[in-house]
């Protein structure tokens, strides 16, 4: 190859890789859950530790530890009829230097009588990284999730990192669609409107198994007060009779998630085991 082609080719933008496909299937058997299907290709990886509830649990990580220049990832989850899931992350979701970007798609199907818990930890993106997210939940008639997204918005003000957050949920005919934009030119403008938080998050909950919760916390949320200073702000909204979104900010990660975790205290019971205990 003569200097002028290796120049060009140095100039060119390599194509984007191909998506890395992930599936998992549960299936409740007898008086317990099982993971019918577990299938990932590089760079996602996939862990299904035991515990002695009747759930399933299932946690997801990348290679390297987080996800480099054109990496694509698509988890699809299925949870069958009567059947109790748990699916989070390994650690949070870190997005490295990426001038080509990085996709991350989830997509869940939920039966009736299931349940799906969707709890990722945080999403960090770090300087230079370009990254789009995408969650989609289709709840059949019966069916349960609870699931939350939160972003670490501390890396925003610094003004590194741009993002593209998208959640979409059809329940019983109700749209929900939800999307979080991070631009160059947002960034600018964000340390201003954030102020002293750094961590944003939109929790959902629909679906039967739920109901005592989405009460308490509406009936929670409705008589209490903002405070001045406050380190955590919160509100809900019903979108139906059986869905609440809540969204929050906190004045930390650590903070936000802990929150979280607490407005889902009944999600132990319903699996018959806590998935946060060992990592409190």
């Amino acid at each position: 190859m003569d200097s002028r082609a290796a120049t060009a080719n140095r100039g060119r933008t390599r194509p984007m890789s191909r998506v890395a496909q992930g599936r998992l299937r549960f299936e409740r058997v007898g008086a317990a859950t099982v993971l019918r299907q577990a299938y990932a290709e590089s760079p996602l990886r996939l862990l299904t530790p035991r515990n002695h509830g009747e759930g399933a649990w299932v946690y997801t990580g990348t290679l390297g530890g987080g996800l480099v220049d054109g990496d694509r990832v698509r988890l699809r989850i299925s949870v069958g009829a009567g059947a109790r899931a748990f699916v989070s992350t390994q650690g949070a979701t870190r997005v490295y230097r990426s001038p080509r970007g990085c996709e991350s798609e989830t997509a869940a199907e939920i039966a009736d009588g299931a349940a799906l818990i969707l709890a990722p930890d945080p999403t960090s993106c770090y300087a230079g990284s370009r990254y789009q997210q995408r969650t989609e939940v289709d709840l059949a008639e019966g069916g349960s999730v609870a699931l939350w997204d939160v972003l670490s918005a501390g890396r925003v003000i610094l003004g590194v990192g741009i993002g593209w957050m998208e959640d979409e949920f059809r329940a019983l005919g109700i749209p929900f669609d939800e999307r979080v934009a991070r631009t160059e030119e947002a960034c600018a403008a964000l340390a201003d409107r954030l102020g002293r938080f750094e961590a944003l998050a939109t929790l959902l909950l629909a679906g039967p198994l739920f109901a005592a919760l989405r009460e308490e916390l509406r009936s929670r949320l409705e008589d209490r007060p903002v405070r001045a200073r406050s380190r955590l702000l919160e509100s809900a909204s019903a979108l139906a009779a059986d869905v609440l979104v809540v969204r929050l900010a906190a004045a930390s990660v650590e903070e936000l998630v802990c929150a979280l975790r607490e407005r889902l205290a009944a999600v132990p019971a319903l699996l018959g085991d806590d998935p946060w205990a060992r990592r409190a």
